[in-house]
């Protein structure tokens, strides 16, 4: 690509309404509605965040539960737009943020990838011909058939993962998608991201485990309650955000 960034994210806020009271049905939040006599209070979940990512960086975004990781993660993939600000991506992305999203739980592995693919774009065609490698990728050969409600969430992570790494996206977006995984897997999984990493990806990670942070990451961008607290190489921001 020709463009320098892969990811800018220009003085990004996002704000939630959050109700100030407990309703106990949805007939009494649509009562109250109408009534106009619901209260609430304004979330900040990011405020004022900017950023730029080069293209074929791998990005690691650390941080407290609340402090907006996976708000933002929301951000740059497109699926939420910033109350103020913009984020602007360039190529395909390939999102792995919620576990399970994009799947129907009803269904089975089998009937998933074909629904997926189709979500992502891909052809039933190219599906196809990659469905015995992302089975085996997701170490689910004796599972093909079986209904994915059925499935442990060890099991729905290796598939969507699988999924989403079968071609290579321009950006590659994990939310703590690998600590499900067991250890052998996360592995495999980390195998993956550098193979896309040699071929160009752009990779940011939300991860707890600072250990594997420190693995894949080039440079840390530090969330604390909305704000960027730190961005720099892994080894200062990373020590940092140990000290706590």
């Amino acid at each position: 690509m020709a463009n320098e960034f892969a990811i800018k994210v220009e003085n990004v806020s996002m704000c939630f309404n959050m109700s100030k009271e407990r309703l106990d049905s949805l007939k009494e939040y649509f009562i109250k509605l109408m009534r106009r006599q619901l209260n609430f209070t304004e979330f900040y979940a990011l405020k004022d965040v900017s950023f730029e990512i080069p293209c074929g960086q791998v990005c690691g975004i650390v941080g407290l539960n609340g402090s907006g990781k996976s708000t933002l993660l929301k951000v740059i993939s497109g699926i939420l737009k910033p109350t103020v600000g913009k984020a602007t991506t360039i190529g395909s992305i390939s999102p792995l943020i919620e576990l399970g999203a994009g799947f129907d739980m009803e269904l089975t592995a089998r009937e998933n990838i074909f629904l997926n693919g189709a979500v992502l774009g891909y052809s039933k065609k190219m599906m196809e011909d990659k469905f015995d490698e992302i089975i085996e990728f997701a170490e689910l050969q004796d599972f093909v058939d079986v209904v994915i409600k059925n499935f442990s969430s060890g099991m729905v992570a290796r598939l969507g993962f699988a999924i989403a790494t079968i071609t290579k996206p321009d950006i590659l977006i994990v939310d703590e998608i690998l600590a499900v995984g067991d250890f052998l897997f996360q592995q495999k999984c980390e195998r993956r991201i550098h193979e896309m990493m040699a071929g160009g990806t752009t990779v940011v990670i939300v991860s707890h485990s600072i250990d594997q942070i420190e693995r894949l990451c080039q440079r840390v961008i530090w969330l604390e309650k909305g704000r960027i607290r730190m961005d720099g190489p892994v080894e200062p921001v990373c020590n940092a955000y140990k000290g706590l």
